[in-house]
């Protein structure tokens, strides 16, 4: 079965203008062009659609979405983990929606605000499982007790300064500087320690003591290489060419300030 430009615009909330835009970039190519010019698009073209709306509402822009498609070929895979996605988002907004409540009612009601439920989903736990199978449970456990065991006005102050190293990072990349530039490496330093104060992560040291990840040098290149492979994570930095800038930077740093893994003792 085939639709027309105008069925698709109509049950995708687009319009014709825009997926013939995406024609000429090559982003989404009709199944078929009809004897009167007319475009027409089968159930591959409709997966593909549907994926490029849900990487736009990760605010990737086209560029980066063309990039993200062609380095991602198997649909089933990848709509696979943007739906796991979606259901951890959908979970952690659905507790926003109920610490909303509680504050408003506490508001109207002159009641005790419980900064507890105040600040319920908007931590980190929307990543439990994937930080768990990544780095395991304890990894999770360790950066969660951490994150409840702050004050307000802590998570505040360092939800503030993940967002602007965030901003900082996309404004370098758009400015055109390089990877290897003062600038870049000064940020890679600061998204360095930045991991090392999160308890729990790879780059953290271990409790008690000053020594962090034995391969941090490893898990810094590996990470930057997430960054870009990811779309989550990529619209954090602007997109895919965002990413690539902020992974190339890290490389660049870890390549020549981080030690890497010792080597294994030998029998």
């Amino acid at each position: 079965m085939d639709w027309s430009v105008q069925q698709i615009a109509k049950l995708a909330g687009t319009t014709g203008r825009t997926l013939r835009h995406y024609d000429d970039i090559g982003l989404l190519k009709p199944s078929r062009t009809g004897h009167n010019g007319y475009r027409y698009y089968g159930p591959d073209s409709l997966v593909r659609l549907q994926r490029i709306l849900l990487l736009r509402d990760l605010g990737l822009g086209l560029p980066a979405i063309v990039d993200v498609l062609a380095g991602q070929t198997d649909a089933e895979y990848a709509l696979g983990r943007h739906l796991e996605w979606l259901q951890q988002e959908q979970e952690r907004l659905g507790r926003q929606i109920a610490s909303v409540r509680h504050t408003i009612e506490a508001l109207q009601t002159g009641g005790k605000i419980m900064a507890e439920e105040m600040f319920d989903g908007f931590d980190h736990t929307r990543y439990r499982e994937e930080v768990q199978q990544r780095w395991g449970k304890d990894a999770y456990a360790t950066s969660d007790a951490w994150w409840r065991g702050m004050q307000a006005e802590e998570k505040a102050a360092w939800q503030e300064q993940s967002r602007q190293l965030g901003t900082d990072w996309r404004a370098a990349a758009e400015s055109g500087v390089t990877a290897d530039s003062v600038q870049a490496q000064d940020l890679a330093r600061r998204h360095v320690e930045w991991l090392r104060g999160i308890p729990g992560t790879p780059a953290a040291p271990a409790a008690g003591t000053a020594v962090a990840v034995p391969d941090i040098k490893g898990y810094m290149t590996g990470l930057g290489e997430m960054y870009v492979a990811d779309p989550r994570f990529a619209a954090n930095y602007g997109g895919a060419e965002g990413a690539a800038f902020v992974r190339d930077a890290l490389r660049i740093y870890a390549e020549t300030r981080l030690s890497p893994a010792p080597p294994s003792p030998r029998d």
